[in-house]
């Protein structure tokens, strides 16, 4: 454990402070700083406040406390003199970085300087204080696929009883989730929160730093290879959120998935396992997929009840029974669950469904993409636009390492065998997939390989009336410029 977390861990009271009661509101004092990071103090003791912390120079308030954090384009030391011109009193700055900034001006006016060996860390500790000062109880997903979608619906079931916090957009990583923590206030219930990673240990520093209470795990499929090397590397970097679980914690496990279900078994927390098999505790029955939602009966523990799930695919069932078993866990009746499960919307960019004018389906699930999502969009695409004309539009899936290969060339084959009128792949490994769809039984003159703006005026040209497309690739292929060129050249009609 990070050595400021055990600090903090440490030195704060099991029993949350009542930020009402105090009259201090959501304040930072520098003692909480030193506390919560176990920084040095570089300016004289102030008896300074900060109304909260930020790490963005260009939207910062000048009440607030701003963390400089290094990145891959800027790094946020370059901006301290930006902010404390802008009115900003308090800045917290990594050691190494002290003799190529003008510290000595600064406290000479006064700023309140905190110096940390890694400022990213210490954001993580700042947000883990500010949750243990809090009463406010956490869900925290995690799974190769569908985190974000389950983290959506999840929301809409807890926020039917609750007052309740989400992770917005891709704020789920080892920057992204401490902003998220931080914005907790005294009347958050709940919060909802999305963990991702892309390498060993960063859940177990997700969670250290969150502090679940509820762990859900979506799935465990071929995601982050590159890092993880092996499924059984991306499992065991998943369950470490069942170690970080509060004692009295719940575990809600997707018992389809072989090895969530072998987690489940290892793990000491109690278990709540969603699936569409019996040994599931919450579970659907009497499915009826269509051609935009989907219907089924949602069987939990002690009854069951019919829901109306208005986002397509059979995958988004398992992500309403994760949402509807980790509502079941928090005390939600079912009439709730059922609720928040029919107000859900499709995510931007996953599995999101709009028709053209020109009554073209298009399915837009352009946001990321992995061997496993791979397959459940393109099996989506074949059963709900079945009896249509079919069009696959899919860019590389990445962060794959050496098995990169392997995985395009299977989707490939699938795609080969699924009956498309027509194929369109781009970026490093699209000969790849286009060479195992042919392969599999497709035409090669049914298949394009291609940029994306030669892909979008072929699309065009074919597309017409009752067709579907799907487009999918990982987050660096960009496909979602796919999607803008269909919006624009052939009017959306209507959005789910």
């Amino acid at each position: 454990m990070n050595d400021c977390l055990k600090a903090l861990l440490g030195i704060f009271p099991s029993v949350p402070i009542n930020l009402k009661e105090t009259g201090f509101g959501m304040n930072w004092t520098i003692d909480h700083i030193l506390d919560a990071t176990e920084g040095e103090l570089l300016s004289p003791p102030s008896n300074l406040f900060f109304s909260g912390i930020s790490i963005d120079s260009r939207t910062i308030k000048s009440t607030e406390l701003f963390v400089a954090i290094p990145g891959s384009r800027h790094d946020g030391h370059r901006f301290i003199d930006g902010v404390i011109q802008a009115g900003v009193t308090g800045v917290v700055l990594e050691h190494r970085k002290r003799p190529e900034i003008p510290i000595e001006q600064w406290i000479s006016k006064g700023i309140a300087c905190v110096a940390v060996p890694d400022s990213i860390r210490a954001l993580g500790c700042l947000a883990a204080f500010h949750r243990k000062r809090l009463s406010t109880s956490v869900i925290a997903i995690t799974g190769s696929n569908g985190k974000t979608s389950t983290r959506n619906l999840t929301y809409e079931v807890m926020r039917q009883q609750f007052q309740v916090l989400s992770t917005i957009g891709n704020f789920n990583n080892h920057i992204g989730l401490p902003l998220t923590l931080l914005r907790l206030t005294a009347d958050h219930e709940w919060a909802v929160l999305e963990l991702g990673m892309n390498h060993a240990g960063e859940i177990d520093w997700l969670a250290q730093i969150s502090q679940p209470q509820i762990g859900i795990i979506t799935n465990i499929a071929p995601a982050h290879l590159k890092g993880l090397h092996s499924l059984d590397g991306v499992m065991a970097a998943k369950g470490e959120l069942l170690e970080r679980l509060s004692p009295d914690g719940i575990a809600v496990m997707n018992l389809d998935d072989p090895r969530v279900s072998q987690l489940a078994k290892q793990t000491s927390r109690q278990v709540i396992g969603f699936g569409f098999g019996e040994s599931a505790q919450v579970r659907a029955t009497d499915i009826l997929l269509q051609n935009s939602d989907t219907r089924f009966k949602l069987q939990l523990p002690n009854q069951s009840i019919a829901v109306h799930l208005h986002i397509p695919g059979r995958v988004m069932i398992q992500n309403a029974l994760a949402a509807a078993a980790a509502g079941h866990a928090a005390g939600v009746p079912a009439i709730h669950i059922q609720k928040g499960i029919e107000q859900a919307r499709a995510v931007s960019g996953r599995m999101n469904l709009f028709q053209t004018r020109q009554g073209v389906h298009v399915i837009d699930d352009s946001y990321n993409a992995n061997p496993g999502s791979t397959e459940a969009a393109i099996r989506t695409l074949n059963t709900i636009g079945a009896g249509h004309r079919r069009f696959l539009v899919l860019g590389d899936m990445l962060e794959l390492g050496d098995q990169a290969v392997f995985y395009h060339r299977q989707i490939g084959l699938l795609a080969g065998e699924s009956g498309l009128f027509r194929l369109y792949v781009t970026g490093d490994y699209a000969n790849v997939v286009a060479t195992a769809a042919c392969e599999a039984g497709m035409a090669q003159k049914s298949i394009l390989v291609g940029t994306k703006p030669e892909i979008a005026l072929d699309l065009v040209r074919f597309l017409d009336s009752d067709d579907w497309v799907l487009i999918k690739g990982s987050r660096g292929m960009a496909m979602e410029t796919v999607v803008k060129s269909l919006q624009v050249n052939m009017e959306p009609e209507n959005r789910n």
